[in-house]
Order: C-alpha cells, then sequence, then structure tokens
C-alpha cells in the first residue's frame, strides 16, 4: 500500500514551458474530493484529476476553483464547450467506448495531457469507468515509475465495474509509449469529436435509463432537485430511442441477435411507460425486465 501511495503521487502532467512531467510540489492521491457539480473526483496530483462530466455552471465553476485549464472527455456525449468556455477551460474530446482504449487512443490522450495546460481534468459520464480508465493510460505513459499494479489499483480505487473488462485489463495490455512515440502522433485535439450515428444514440439512452433509475429510486416520482424529471414520460423517449436506433443502417449491419435485442429493448420500455401511467405496481418488473436486456446486450456488444 505504502508503494502504491508513494508511486502515485508523483506529479504526471506538464504544462506548456516546465520541464519533466514529474517536476512540481508533491501531493499524495489519489484522493478523493468533493466539489459542486462533480461526482466519483479525484485528485491523482496537483496537475491531474478525475471524476464525473461537470453538471452546469457548479461543476465547471468546481474545475475554475480547482485551477483547471484542460478538460479531456473520454465521454460519448458532446462536451459543453461554450460552459466550458466561460470558465477558462479548453476541451478535448477524444471518445473511448466501454470495450477498452485502442492504443493509439491511449496514446493521444496521454500526450494531449502531456502537451496542453495543466491542471488537467479527465472524465467520463460518471466518472468510474472510462475515465478512470483514460487517467490509467496517462499514468502509465508519462511517469515510468508507475508500475502495472499501481495502475491497476488505481482503478480498483475508482471503483471500476469488474465486468468492463476491457478496461479492467488495460493497465496489463497497453503498450508503454516512448517520448518519441507521443511526439509522432498528431497535435489535433478536437474539442468536439465526430461519432457514429449510434453511437451518438446510445449516449442519449444511457442518460435517459439514468433517469429513470433516479425516477425508481424516488418510488418512480419525479426525484428531488430534478423537475424536469417525469418517469413516464422519460420511459416513452427510451422506447423511441429505440425505435430509432432500430431504423439505423449501422445496426442491421450488427447481426441478426443485435437487432432482436433492440426490439426487445424497444417492447421493454414501451411496457414501462405503460405501467408508469396506468399501473405503477408493474412497473418494477418491468424496468427490471428492461435493465436485464441492456445488460444482456452489454455484455455481448459493449464491454
Amino acid at each position: 500500500m505504502a508503494r502504491r501511495a508513494s508511486v502515485l503521487m508523483v506529479i504526471v502532467l506538464c504544462a506548456a514551458g516546465c520541464g519533466s512531467p514529474t517536476a512540481g510540489p508533491v501531493k499524495a492521491g489519489p484522493v478523493p474530493i468533493e466539489a459542486a457539480g462533480l461526482t466519483n473526483a479525484f485528485r491523482l496530483s496537483d496537475r491531474l484529476y478525475s471524476g464525473s462530466s461537470p453538471e452546469g455552471d457548479a461543476g465547471f465553476a468546481s474545475l475554475q476553483a480547482l485551477g483547471v485549464k484542460t478538460a479531456i472527455s473520454v465521454d460519448g456525449m458532446t462536451p459543453d464547450t461554450a460552459t466550458a468556455g466561460r470558465y477558462g477551460l479548453r476541451y478535448v474530446h477524444i471518445p473511448v467506448g466501454y470495450d477498452g482504449i485502442p492504443r493509439e487512443k491511449a496514446w493521444l490522450i496521454a500526450k494531449a495531457a502531456r502537451d496542453l495546460p495543466g491542471p488537467v481534468y479527465v472524465h467520463c459520464h460518471h466518472g468510474q469507468y472510462r475515465g478512470p480508465a483514460a487517467v490509467a493510460c496517462i499514468l502509465l505513459a508519462l511517469d515510468p515509475t508507475v508500475t502495472r499494479d499501481d495502475a491497476a489499483a488505481w482503478l480498483t480505487q475508482a471503483g471500476i465495474d469488474p465486468h468492463y473488462r476491457g478496461l479492467v485489463e488495460l493497465p496489463r495490455t497497453m503498450p508503454r509509449p516512448s517520448a518519441a512515440d507521443l511526439d509522432a502522433l498528431p497535435a489535433n485535439f478536437p474539442p468536439i469529436a465526430v461519432l457514429p450515428d449510434l453511437t451518438r444514440l446510445m449516449v442519449v439512452i444511457d442518460g435517459r435509463s439514468d433517469h429513470l433509475k433516479a425516477a425508481k429510486a424516488a418510488g418512480w416520482a419525479t426525484p428531488p432537485g430534478h423537475p424536469d424529471i417525469d418517469p413516464p414520460h422519460e420511459a416513452l423517449q427510451l422506447w423511441e430511442l429505440f425505435r430509432e436506433a432500430g431504423r439505423m443502417p449501422d445496426v442491421t449491419r450488427r447481426g441478426a441477435e443485435f437487432v432482436a435485442l433492440l426490439r426487445d429493448a424497444e417492447a421493454a420500455a414501451g411496457a414501462l411507460e405503460k405501467a408508469l401511467r396506468g399501473n405503477p405496481a408493474a412497473a418494477q418488473a418491468a424496468f427490471e425486465r428492461s435493465q436485464a436486456i441492456c445488460t444482456r446486450c452489454h455484455a455481448k456488444y459493449r464491454d
């Protein structure tokens, strides 16, 4: 444990104009931090933070208060670059999947962290899976004293779900680049990446599912603090989204099983909407069926 803490306390990022990536005051980490508009947030050093997508002005104000200059999003959702700009933050969007981070993207994330002004805040949607995995890439790429065991321990501390095998195994599988390897990559860091249509739609579907989980926790009512969440409407929107996904050309190319899962998900969302509108007692079973279909689909096509 002492070894892990001593390794992860290093400063792994370098702002423009500074020297070694490990230069600067040492601060123990990773340390959980509480900040408005951020969840699952950690300070790994004075130069590196990890967490969820910033929520509204409060989240970006928290990043500004931490001194963050660059936000790296590995989430599929389009970053809120307009709000970020008002708080003096530059965005870099390098979206990755739940099935792992390909070598070139892993190295590009590390190059962005190395070359752009810091401190740097790395995030996915919830700050538990893809974001911490991207941070592990940065640690492994920029600091030779960080071992693969250290990177794996960080993922555990961040709360990664072991079902996401591609992300969990990343500390063992990612090739560690040299400085020359990173130098050879293009310094093209888009604020908003172009994503396939199906990927964008699945991000929206995940958001609707999160709203329904919050409604379920509130007894199938509007969750406190979220007056815009109406459970039957969320279920209806989910049903429409699955219908839209089923019409995309990319879906049929994935095979009959994927198409069938989408149809099942559509039917389950429709059943949930009907239950929420007319028979709330049946909502729990309908919701569990919907979640089971999503879990089965993710296990085969996403995780």
